[in-house]
């Protein structure tokens, strides 16, 4: 599919001249700083240079005062606590970082995590009734709870306390817990929203230390966990979570911790240091994977390991997992697109809704997104579960899927989620009419564009402008993610340099100059089909990230092309 080459504005020039002189740098770095705020010589300071100093105070975070009393009056009282958070690698990370700190004050804690597919998303009244059972008088809810009214309601008629420690969209009244902490509620001055719910965990064990004058190098020890966290639930790395997350890769990459180690020598194809794509693509799948397989409790037995050699023996068992998710993933994908290539009406229309009673529910979402990325249009993928239809859903830049979603709201039980990503349940004899409502919402509301894939350029340059300290300027604006992606150049009037050729059946490999410019090697995923076109010697535009590639050993600057335009 063709992509549409959409080029950034330029922001305030005369912001970008001035830290451009402020700073003695290259005019294309300061314009890259002044497009992620960074605006002054101070906040660029602590762009470029992060320090653990700068984490914000966690008592600024409503609430936190009252959650850090009652755990201590839990702790003195000798009270149960029950650490409760989501299935996910946010909330199983959560879970691990709060409960390994807080183990070592309290004998009586537990941790419980919902089961995907008989208690769904959330706080459950199982979870509830088991903490009851067991004598848990305080329960601190991780990654989840913030529009759990009803269940928070239940549980205090139980005589048991919730702390709620969500970074989800509160609804218009919040549950009456005893505490509630989410900087995204409209009363709480925390100055950074945008935290993963592992780093409200992070928070109160910082917010803990604090309190009781304690070495804060206790917090930091799970700052790898909190990076896993924050890369994996795809929230913007920006401010507080662009330093968790550098401080956190650091630790990553030299003394992770049991439960990371083992799954990073599961990953033993990777050579070099870790990155948030690494984390991404190699260890949040298998974590996830134990929620999707089995159950999300072997995650955090993972995470929580206290001795490397119980983290490979639990980790294997997570490998079989991931292994298995691997195989249903694949073997879906391959019939949704079958089923799509076999029919031409659903070729032709804006919407992809496939339905197959017998997919695995853990990776239906991953199978629409796999949908997503081929045909580049809004999809759901349903299956049957529990006596009625379950599906999870995944849109296109721009196009709002909720909103989408409400439209056909009379047919669904119920669904949630974002302008992105949604999940819904309907009764069976709706999916048919619920196929042709959503498609019918969709064409009505979609612009042409949405359709295309974009790739955003930051700036157009000639390869001259690539120098050593360029590019050593560049690694600084690591760790890239959300809101600080690695900036995509535009480069016009290239030729190869060397002839490219195809590898792993459809990935691209080739070297290009521009007139009297140095040779960089170029890779470029899923673009095998222009290898005729290169070959042919006329000049063709590249847009690229750059990168540096190591390849046995041996370090090069290498292009990652996004396309190409002849």
């Amino acid at each position: 599919m063709q992509k549409r080459w959409v080029l950034k504005p330029k922001k305030n020039t005369d912001k970008t001249d001035k830290l451009q002189q402020e700073l003695g740098i290259n005019p294309i770095i300061a314009e890259l700083l002044i497009n992620r705020n960074v605006e002054t010589f101070d906040q660029a300071k602590e762009f470029f240079r992060p320090s653990l100093s700068l984490l914000l105070d966690p008592f600024l975070m409503k609430d936190m005062d009252k959650a850090i009393e009652r755990i201590e009056r839990a702790i003195g009282n000798k009270e149960k606590i029950l650490i409760y958070g989501d299935y996910d690698v946010d909330g199983t990370t959560a879970v691990s970082v709060v409960y390994s700190f807080f183990r070592n004050f309290n004998s009586g804690m537990e941790y419980y995590i919902p089961d995907r597919y008989s208690e769904g998303y959330g706080i459950s009244t199982q979870g509830i009734d088991y903490a009851e059972a067991n004598g848990f008088s305080l329960i601190i809810a991780l990654d989840c709870g913030i529009k759990a009214n009803d269940k928070i309601d239940y549980a205090n008629s139980k005589g048991i306390d919730f702390i709620i420690g969500d970074h989800h969209l509160p609804g218009d009244q919040l549950p009456n817990a005893f505490a509630v902490l989410d900087p995204k509620r409209s009363d709480c001055p925390y100055p950074y929203k945008e935290l993963s719910g592992c780093g409200i965990g992070f928070k109160i064990v910082q917010a803990f230390i604090l309190q009781n004058n304690m070495d804060m190098e206790l917090a930091y020890q799970y700052l790898d966990l909190v990076a896993v966290s924050i890369a994996s639930d795809i929230v913007p790395i920006t401010g507080e979570n662009r330093l968790l997350t550098h401080f956190g890769l650091k630790k990553l990459n030299s003394n992770p911790s049991f439960g990371l180690k083992a799954l990073i020598d599961l990953s033993s194809n990777k050579t070099g240091t870790f990155s948030v794509n690494d984390i991404v693509f190699q260890i949040g799948p298998r974590i996830n994977a134990a929620g999707r397989i089995d159950h999300a409790k072997d995650a955090v037995q993972l995470l929580i390991s206290k001795s490397l050699k119980e983290a490979k023996e639990f980790s294997l068992n997570i490998d079989d997992q991931n292994n298995a998710r691997k195989e249903f993933d694949l073997n879906i994908t391959e019939e949704a697109l079958r089923l799509l290539n076999d029919n031409t009406v659903l070729q032709q229309r804006k919407t992809t809704v496939l339905y197959k009673e017998d997919w695995h529910k853990g990776v239906i979402g991953i199978v629409a997104s796999r949908l997503t990325e081929k045909y580049y249009r809004p999809t759901i993928i349903l299956t049957r579960t529990n006596g009625h239809i379950a599906g999870s859903a995944r849109s296109v830049v721009g196009f709002d899927l909720y909103e989408a979603l409400s439209e056909c709201a009379d047919l669904l039980d119920q669904f949630g989620g974002h302008k992105y990503a949604a999940g819904l349940t309907m009764p069976t004899e709706n999916v048919t009419l619920f196929q042709e409502r959503f498609e019918q919402v969709v064409s009505r509301t979609i612009k042409p564009e949405m359709l295309q894939q974009e790739v955003l350029i930051e700036k157009e340059i000639n390869f001259n402008d690539i120098d050593t300290k360029f590019f050593r300027l560049l690694r600084q604006f690591e760790p890239y993610g959300p809101q600080n992606e690695a900036p995509i150049f535009l480069t016009k009037q290239v030729t190869f340099a060397y002839p490219a050729y195809i590898v792993g059946g459809i990935h691209l490999k080739f070297s290009v100059k521009q007139s009297d410019s140095v040779t960089y090697d170029c890779i470029g995923f899923g673009l095998g089909e222009f290898v005729d076109q290169i070959n042919s010697g006329q000049p063709f535009d590249i847009c690229y990230s750059i990168e540096e590639n190591n390849w046995r050993g041996k370090k090069n600057l290498q292009l990652n092309v996004k396309a190409i335009k002849f």
